[in-house]
C-alpha cells in the first residue's frame, strides 16, 4: 500500500519552509532563539516559534533552559534530529547544489508560460 502514515509523517517534515533551515542551522550545535533568527535571515518571530514547536513535537529538537541571570534557553538537535540532518537533509542539499539551477530555470519557464 502506497499510503503509509510513517511516510506521510516523514514527508511532512519537509513541508514547512523554515523547518529544514532551522534543522540545518542546529547541525553545528545548540543555538539560542536570537542566533536562530539571525541564521535563518528573514524568519519572523511568530514563524520561528511555530517551527520550533513543530520540531519539538516531532522529537527532532530539544529545548534546554539554564538557570542563570538572565535566564538562558537554547535549542539543539536530538539524536533523531541529527539522523534526519545527516541523512535525507544532507542528501537534499547535495541534490540542490547539483540541480538547483535546473529547478529554478524550469520554474521560471513555467511561470513565463502561465503569464502568456
Amino acid at each position: 500500500m502506497l499510503v503509509d502514515c510513517r511516510l506521510r509523517a516523514a514527508t511532512e517534515l519537509f513541508a514547512h519552509t523554515w523547518d529544514p533551515v532551522i534543522l540545518a542551522g542546529l547541525s553545528e550545535g545548540p543555538l539560542r532563539r536570537a542566533e536562530l533568527r539571525t541564521l535563518a535571515g528573514g524568519i519572523s518571530d511568530k514563524v520561528l516559534t511555530e517551527s520550533l514547536r513543530r520540531l519539538l513535537a516531532n522529537g527532532l529538537v530539544e529545548r534546554r533552559a539554564f538557570r542563570a541571570a538572565p535566564p538562558r534557553v537554547d535549542y539543539g538537535l536530538t539524536p533523531l534530529g541529527t539522523s534526519l540532518v545527516d541523512g535525507p537533509l544532507r542528501a537534499m542539499g547535495r541534490w540542490t547544489r547539483e540541480h538547483g539551477e535546473e529547478l529554478l530555470e524550469a520554474q521560471e519557464r513555467t511561470a513565463g508560460q502561465a503569464a502568456s
